[in-house]
């Protein structure tokens, strides 16, 4: 029987060589070096610490979790987070999700899930955002809607 550690480890690894894998597939995209590191660096933040925070979640499996993750997770852990930088994010888990489905790693099902989260939630992920921004707004339960 593995233990936690162990299973965390061996995702580590794996994402270690996915992101290597798809720093490639980006170069072979033609994005310049910057933008090439920006997605790698927001991708890692995902899979790295936000998927392997939260319950050793392997990123093949992480599409469920992108809401959760861009709606509250991003706004509150990344200090850096504001509406541009969930769009970033948002972009680069697209083209990491479309580089899985090259890869056989997802579904396009997945994928069309992914892409509809997106869509549907960045309206409300923004809108968090700029509660969260606002210094008028002193109740966190008006920022995340409660």
């Amino acid at each position: 029987m593995e233990s936690d550690d162990d299973e965390y480890e061996e995702i580590e690894q794996y994402n270690d060589k996915l992101l290597s894998e798809f720093k490639d597939w980006l170069a072979g995209k033609g994005l310049s070096p910057k933008t090439i590191d920006k997605h790698l660096s927001n991708v890692s933040f995902f899979i790295n610490d936000y998927l392997l925070y939260n319950d050793d979640i392997e990123a093949q499996d992480g599409i469920p979790e992108v809401s959760m993750y861009l709606g509250y997770w991003f706004i509150k852990k990344a200090l850096w987070s504001s509406p541009a930088t969930i769009k970033e994010n948002a972009a680069s888990l697209k083209k990491f999700y479309q580089f899985m489905l090259e890869k056989g790693e997802i579904t396009k099902e997945d994928f069309s899930e992914l892409k509809n989260t997106i869509k549907e939630n960045m309206p409300e992920w923004i809108a968090t955002m700029e509660r969260y921004l606002d210094e008028d707004i002193e109740d966190m339960d008006e920022v995340w809607g409660f």
